[in-house]
C-alpha cells in the first residue's frame, strides 16, 4: 500500500510552499487509495508553539484535506535514542560531550526520483554528523529516517530544497538496515522575477489568504496547478476530480511561477459559480470575522445585495468596500466624483425624488420607467441623471446597475440619500 506523509514544523504558520507539498502528498495518497500521514516535527521545543500547530491543522482541513494518521515527534524521543544506540553498538556512531555523531560510510549513490529522473550523488559535504544533540533531541535527518521507516512510508514527496539531505538519509537507512523509500522532489515555487518566493510575492500563510477572502476550493485548485496540469488547458478543477487523475510522475521538474493575478481570477470564477444562498452563508461567516454586517441584517437582504455584486467580486474582501453603502450610510462623495457634482441639478433631482416617492411598487422595472420619464420631463438625457444619482446613493461614480441598486436599497433610503445630495448642492 502507498503511504506518504507531510511533515510540518509548528514553528510558523502554513505557507504556500508547504501547502502545495501537503496537497501533492494527499492527492497522490487518495489517487492510489493509500494512506496520508501527518507528522508534526516539533522536536524544537523552544520554537514550537500550539498556535502554529492549531493554524497548520486548521489550514489543512480548510483546504479540503484530511489525514489517516497523525504523529508528534516530541513524543518519540525514546525511539530516536534506541536507534542511535543501535548505531553506537554497531560502531557506526559514537558519543562525545553528550551528543551522538553518525559516521558516514560514503559510496556513490543513485536514486530514480519520480519527478526529476536519475540523480547521482558522488560526494558528501562532511564525514560525520550529529544525530542526537546534547539535550537529547534528534536532528532533522536522523528523526526523518527513523520515522519514515517505522511508519512504513513508500514514497517521500517533498521540496527540491531537500535533495541535498537525500544521500545523508540513504546512508542512515543503510546503516540501520532499514528499507529506503522512493523519492519525489517537487520544484520550488518562484516569484514573478524568477527568484524564490518571498513575502512580497505571495509567500504568506494560508490563514492570510483566507482572511483576504480567497475561497478554500479556489486556493486548493490554484495550488494543484503549480507544476502540475490536468491537461487540455483546463484550469478550473475540483479536488475530487484532481484525485481521480493526479500522478506525482506528471509533476513538472521546473519551478512554477506564483501569480496572484491567476489565483484571483480562479477565485472569481469560483465565486461566480457559487449560488447566492451558499455564497451568502460563506460571506456571513467571513463578514462576521470582520465585524462588518450590522446586527439587524436579514438573510434575504444580504442575498439581494450579493446579487448586485456576484459577478464583480474577485475576493470576499471586495464586498466590504464595494457593498458598504448597502449597509451603512456614513460615506462621503469620493474625490473622483467632483466633476459629476460640479453641475447643480438640485431641481432635477427634486423632481426625481418626488417621482420616486410616488411609486406604489418600487421595483427595477417601475424605477427605470419612471426614471427615464423624469429625465425627459426635466430636459436631461437619462445618463446625465444616472451619474449624479449613483453618486448620491453610493458615494462613488461606478458600481452595479443603478436601477437594481435602487430596488435593493428601497424607496425610503433612496429618497433620503437623494435629498442629502440636494442639501449638498444648496450648501456649496
Amino acid at each position: 500500500m502507498v503511504k506518504v506523509r507531510f511533515a510540518p514544523s509548528p514553528t510558523g504558520y502554513l505557507h504556500i510552499g508547504g501547502a502545495r507539498t501537503c496537497l501533492f502528498n494527499w492527492l497522490y495518497a487518495r489517487h492510489m487509495q493509500g494512506k496520508f500521514i501527518l507528522r508534526i516535527e516539533d522536536t524544537d521545543v523552544q520554537r514550537s508553539k500550539k498556535e502554529y500547530l492549531d493554524e497548520i491543522l486548521e489550514s489543512i482541513r480548510w483546504l479540503g484535506m484530511d489525514w489517516d494518521e497523525i504523529y508528534y515527534q516530541s513524543q518519540r524521543f525514546d525511539l530516536y535514542q534506541q536507534y542511535a544506540q543501535k548505531l553506537i553498538d554497531a560502531g557506526k556512531a559514537y558519543k562525545r560531550e553528550g551528543a551522538v555523531f553518525f559516521k558516514y560510510e560514503f559510496a556513490k549513490i543513485e536514486i530514480n526520483d519520480l519527478i526529476r529522473g536519475q540523480i547521482v550523488f558522488t560526494e558528501l559535504p562532511k564525514e560525520e554528523e550529529v544525530i542526537i544533540k546534547s539535550d537529547g533531541s534528534p536532528t532533522y535527518n536522523f528523526s526523518c529516517v527513523v520515522d519514515d521507516a517505522l511508519m512504513g512510508l513508500t514514497l517521500i514527496i517533498r521540496g527540491e530544497d531537500h535533495i541535498s539531505n537525500t544521500p545523508k538519509q540513504i546512508l542512515m537507512y543503510n546503516a540501520l538496515g532499514l528499507t529506503t523509500p522512493d523519492f519525489a522532489h517537487v520544484p520550488l515555487i518562484l516569484s514573478p522575477d524568477g527568484g524564490r518566493l518571498s513575502k512580497r510575492f505571495g509567500a504568506t500563510s494560508i490563514r492570510e489568504y483566507k482572511e483576504e477572502g480567497y475561497l478554500s476550493q479556489a486556493l486548493a485548485n490554484y495550488l494543484t496547478l503549480l507544476s502540475w496540469s490536468p491537461g487540455n488547458n483546463r484550469e478550473i478543477i475540483s479536488l475530487r476530480e484532481t484525485c481521480e487523475i493526479f500522478d506525482i510522475k506528471h509533476v513538472n521538474k521546473t519551478g512554477a511561477e506564483f501569480s496572484l493575478d491567476k489565483l484571483s481570477w480562479i477565485n472569481s470564477e469560483y465565486i461566480k459559480a457559487t449560488n447566492v444562498k451558499d455564497l451568502s452563508k460563506t460571506l456571513t461567516d467571513y463578514l462576521a470575522g470582520k465585524n462588518f454586517l450590522p446586527a439587524h441584517t436579514q438573510e434575504e437582504y444580504l442575498e439581494k445585495v450579493i446579487l448586485l455584486f456576484h459577478d464583480r467580486l474577485t475576493k470576499l474582501s471586495d464586498f466590504i468596500d464595494r457593498a458598504r453603502f448597502c449597509f451603512y450610510d456614513d460615506y462621503g462623495y469620493a474625490d473622483d466624483t467632483r466633476e459629476i457634482l460640479q453641475k447643480n441639478l438640485s431641481k432635477e433631482i427634486t423632481a426625481l425624488t418626488q417621482a420616486m416617492t410616488g411609486l406604489q411598487e418600487f421595483t427595477k422595472v417601475t424605477i427605470e420607467t419612471e426614471f427615464r420619464a423624469t429625465a425627459t420631463r426635466v430636459g436631461l438625457k437619462t445618463k446625465d441623471l444616472v451619474h449624479p444619482v449613483r453618486v448620491a446613493l453610493t458615494g462613488k461614480r461606478v458600481g452595479p446597475g443603478l436601477f437594481e441598486t435602487m430596488e435593493v436599497l428601497g424607496k425610503q433610503e433612496v429618497v433620503k440619500r437623494l435629498n442629502r445630495l440636494i442639501t449638498y448642492w444648496q450648501s456649496v
